[in-house]
């Protein structure tokens, strides 16, 4: 066995243990909870532009990305867009890595790759934010409703370009929106990539803390995504590339972060 294999089955054997620990888990929880209180998500940036992510879910970010090596990212929500710069920043990383790998002169804006963000707002200081960042050249942003049929079908457009598609869904949080989001853009998700449903942890929160927003306890991501798998058992169902299209919950990722703004929600496409 080679010490790479010994330390993966390691690592595999850390991640079955915080797993099957519950008092760690509550642990967890609790402490995903309370960060909330103090807006703990809001503190942090990706190469110079907020992200509200919590941390530990960008390196689920960066795990996912370098794994299956998308050349097309779709991102519902762009809030300051330091989530499209983290991809745009991650996807650049990949072009650098492989003009090093086959000894080419990398001209970082010829690269295919790149990030689309779709918001029903994109505030004026974020966009002049985002448009002078020097990750511009890989990002598209299309301001309006994710789940209007016109974004719908131009971003659908821009998929047929591109073979390796992974989604992040993180705008309106309510159970329709997002099931509807799922319905629209989880099709485009290729085969052993993923369709990321943030904030799906809402359902886990006390219902005194979604008091002043629209979702809630019943109301949410996750009641969504597992809507939207109830459902895939009972239909046929094909993505865009004209294959079945059928998603799991990848519990090893949550297994791992233990703290994350996405329980149940991380979906693979199988």
């Amino acid at each position: 066995m080679s010490k790479e294999t010994e330390f993966a089955e390691y690592v595999d054997n850390n991640i079955r243990s915080a797993a099957g620990d519950p008092g760690f888990r509550g642990l967890s929880q609790v402490w995903v909870r309370e960060c909330i209180r103090h807006n703990y998500a809001q503190n942090f940036t990706w190469l110079g532009r907020p992200i509200i992510q919590v941390p530990q879910d960008t390196y689920a970010y960066q795990e996912l990305i370098w794994n299956y090596r998308p050349d097309l990212i779709i991102e519902t929500g762009i809030a300051h867009g330091g989530s499209l710069v983290m991809s745009a920043s991650m996807l650049a990383m990949l072009d650098y890595c492989d003009a090093v790998e086959t000894g080419t002169v990398l001209d970082p804006k010829a690269s295919r790759r790149k990030v689309v963000g779709i918001d029903i707002d994109i505030r004026a200081h974020n966009r002049a934010g985002i448009e002078a960042h020097p990750m511009q050249h890989k990002i598209e942003m299309i301001e309006g409703s994710a789940i209007d049929k016109g974004i719908i079908d131009q971003v659908h457009a821009i998929a047929r370009d591109y073979d390796r598609v992974m989604v992040f869904l993180d705008s309106n949080h309510t159970h329709d929106h997002v099931l509807a989001e799922l319905h629209a853009y989880a099709p485009l998700v290729s085969q052993g990539s993923y369709c990321v449903v943030w904030d799906s942890g809402v359902e886990d929160l006390p219902p005194d803390m979604c008091a002043d927003r629209p979702w809630g306890k019943g109301d949410n991501p996750k009641t969504a995504l597992h809507a939207y798998l109830a459902d895939q058992d009972s239909a046929s169902r094909t993505g865009a590339d004209g294959k079945q299209l059928m998603f799991e919950i990848d519990r090893r990722i949550e297994a791992k972060l233990m703290i994350t703004a996405a329980s149940d929600g991380f979906l693979k496409r199988i």
